[in-house]
């Protein structure tokens, strides 16, 4: 495809060009949790505002009730071909503890390592302005090298991604029809390592619980009431250690509803890449796999669900030594969901769980955090195929379909309320230290990102349709 030749070749020639466009956008500190930098923030929605509008596209900043939003638009070569909707997010993690970074979190460097390869330092470099910037830049290519892109393509570029999203769904009910594509690219994903490109297929969801036991009307005295009062941290204890068999799997009612067994055409693939779980919990100091038993950790953490306690308090926990029994208890309790589970009902059978464990004269209250479906994209669909495909020109190995055990909340969301699949692409590595000190993004996942997307766009707009 001689377009695309010219394309590659552009962006082959502007690659130091666009390090120090991604350098500038790095240097901008839009930590949006932290009220202090709200106009930080702006100053980098006005930054890649101006840089789309500079390379043709209509772009603008929209306000929410928190931090804008940017949304651009290009018509491509015209409205036979697929419209495509790219998301990624500007607003980064705090930098703490800022004593741990090697240089200046928002001073970013190129550095040599001593195998050669270089690494672009700064935080925010991976997790997402590096990622979006490859994107941005298979664009420009694309636009000044053809005067088009090969398909309609609108940008979404979200200011609150590291503070929980608060103006997400409001902003995407508003905004439905504009919002709305053929697909969904996203681009806050990894490659399987350093050479192999991939495609995650699956996104566990999540439901998270906050629970309270209450028994006394305050702290006693162990001396005086042990044993004949109720103890509410032995009754959250007790229910929380119900939560699992002795094989590892959860005894919740109805829980594994919705749970199939992966394909054998699946579990090839994953028994394929080469998976070491003894160096994956080595590199954590463990080695015997947890969970279900007769699950590979590669099952465990991309297609069966869990239970994990993310936290428990009660009593004192302070220095030294207090006989007391305590009025209340506390546990944060969060569940990762596979395939078609349903959030609400686990949500439900959860409480009714805890429910039946309580004793008659005790109480418990619920404080929900959240809840999102999984994700799970068929693995052999033509959309798949078609950007497996380009991803597998770039590379030179063929890209691999993979899991992920974390959630991208959005992707359901655009699933959910736009009626719109997703496409993950991404080009970090699992070292790239995101959200702490040192965080990191390797050039060549940042230059052979941007020839990947040009492939991709390429791709998607030699198809009638997605």
């Amino acid at each position: 495809m001689p377009a695309l030749d010219s394309v590659l070749t552009c962006l082959d020639r502007e690659l130091d060009a666009s390090l120090e466009r991604l350098k500038d956008l790095l240097r901008i500190p839009s930590i949006s949790t932290d009220p202090a930098y709200a106009q930080e923030v702006r100053r980098a929605a006005e930054w890649l505002a101006a840089d789309l509008s500079a390379i043709g596209f209509e772009a603008q900043i929209r306000e929410t009730t928190g931090h804008p939003m940017v949304v651009a638009h290009h018509g491509g070569a015209g409205l036979d071909k697929p419209h495509v909707l790219f998301y990624g997010h500007y607003d980064v993690q705090p930098v703490d503890p800022l004593n741990l970074w090697e240089t200046d979190p928002f001073d970013p460097q190129v550095k040599e390592m001593p195998d050669g390869t270089r690494r672009i330092t700064g935080r925010g470099s991976a997790d997402d302005k590096g990622q979006l910037m490859t994107f941005v830049e298979a664009c420009r290519a694309f636009i000044g090298e053809t005067g088009t892109l090969p398909c309609r393509v609108t940008i979404f570029l979200e200011g609150e991604e590291e503070s929980g999203s608060p103006s997400l769904i409001p902003f995407l009910e508003a905004n439905r029809a504009e919002l709305t594509a053929d697909v969904a690219l996203v681009c806050d994903t990894s490659m399987w390592n350093r050479e192999t490109p991939a495609i995650s297929t699956s996104l566990r969801g999540l439901v998270g619980e906050e629970i309270t036991v209450k028994a006394a009307t305050r702290d006693l005295h162990s001396g005086h009431y042990g044993g004949a009062a109720a103890n509410p941290i032995r009754i959250l204890s007790r229910i929380l250690a119900d939560i699992h068999d002795a094989d590892g799997r959860v005894t919740i009612p109805g829980f594994y509803d919705g749970v199939p067994d992966i394909s054998d055409e699946m579990r090839a693939i994953w028994d394929g890449l080469g998976f070491s779980e003894s160096e994956f919990l080595g590199e954590i100091g463990l080695w015997v796999p947890s969970g279900e038993k007769g699950r590979t950790v590669l099952e465990q953490v991309w297609a069966r669900p869990t239970a994990e306690f993310n936290g428990i308090e009660g009593g004192y926990t302070g220095k030294g030594f207090k006989t007391v029994i305590a009025a209340q208890a506390h546990a944060k309790v969060s569940f990762r969901l596979v395939f078609d589970q349903d959030p609400v009902a686990i949500r439900e059978n959860f409480r009714d769980f805890v429910r039946a464990r309580i004793p008659a004269d005790c109480e418990v209250e619920f404080h929900e955090h959240g809840g999102s479906a999984a994700i799970q994209l068929p693995y052999d669909s033509a959309l798949i195929q078609n950007a497996r495909q380009a991803l597998t020109e770039e590379w030179g190995k063929p890209a691999v379909m993979i899991g992920m055990g974390g959630s991208i909340p959005v992707v359901g969301e655009f699933k959910d309320r736009l009626g719109m699949p997703s496409l993950l692409i991404g080009f970090g590595l699992d070292d790239d230290r995101i959200h702490s000190p040192n965080e990191k993004y390797e050039m060549s996942s940042f230059a052979k990102g941007q020839r990947s997307w040009a492939r991709v766009l390429a791709a998607l707009g030699d198809k009638a349709a997605i």
